[in-house]
């Protein structure tokens, strides 16, 4: 049973799996400490990001808008027209972009000046310059991460310093919401109520 606990930790997998790991586990009178980490992992595996991509007049393509989302979505517009990316373009994008980085041909991981003189970054490489890369390819992003390159492409990928700076913030305060959501449902139950309660009336007299 433990592998069975350790798998769905390592993975974060929900769903079925994680519904049988508590049902099993209820019988030890331990329901609520083993719920609780199902729950955090249920908003990580749905945290992901709304990425909106626009080719531009040459060509290449830039990141237009970006922000925290439940689900992963790809926008693309190209030619004043908007569409969704079906799940099946995405895979095929990033398994594209992924074996250009293991020939070293990527635009991803090329000299910034270089990349900009051929014509700009292509859309599987903006793609995977994005935050939704983070769950699209993890494998990828480790090996990515530690280049310098990749790390200043990323950057110029948006299509302003603004729009990088308004991505970023948003992540931020994402993720420092979601920490705090996480923190606050430990504190959930008996004692955990009466705190709320406390808080609460000390901040209107403050």
């Amino acid at each position: 049973m433990n592998k069975h606990i350790n798998k769905i930790s390592n993975y974060a997998m929900v769903g079925g799996l994680s519904a049988v790991a508590v049902v099993g586990l209820q019988g030890c009178g331990e329901s609520t400490p083993v719920q609780e980490p199902v729950k955090q992992e249920q908003s990580v595996v749905k945290e992901g990001a709304s990425v909106t991509i626009e080719k531009q007049a040459d060509g290449s393509y830039k990141i237009l808008d970006e922000f925290p989302s439940v689900k992963t979505r790809i926008i693309l517009i190209e030619d004043g027209v908007e569409r969704i990316l079906s799940q099946e373009e995405i895979d095929k994008l990033v398994k594209e972009e992924e074996a250009r980085v293991e020939a070293g041909t990527s635009k991803l991981t090329q000299n910034p000046d270089e990349v900009r003189e051929s014509g700009g970054m292509g859309l599987a490489g903006t793609l995977m310059a994005s935050m939704a890369a983070g769950m699209l390819g993890s494998m990828l992003m480790n090996k990515l991460m530690n280049n310098q390159n990749y790390k200043q492409n990323r950057r110029t990928s948006y299509k302003s310093p603004q729009t990088y700076s308004k991505s970023q913030n948003s992540f931020k305060k994402n993720a420092a919401a979601n920490k705090s959501r996480a923190s606050s449902s430990k504190k959930s139950g008996f004692f955990g109520n009466k705190k709320k309660a406390s808080s609460r009336s000390s901040s209107f007299g403050g």
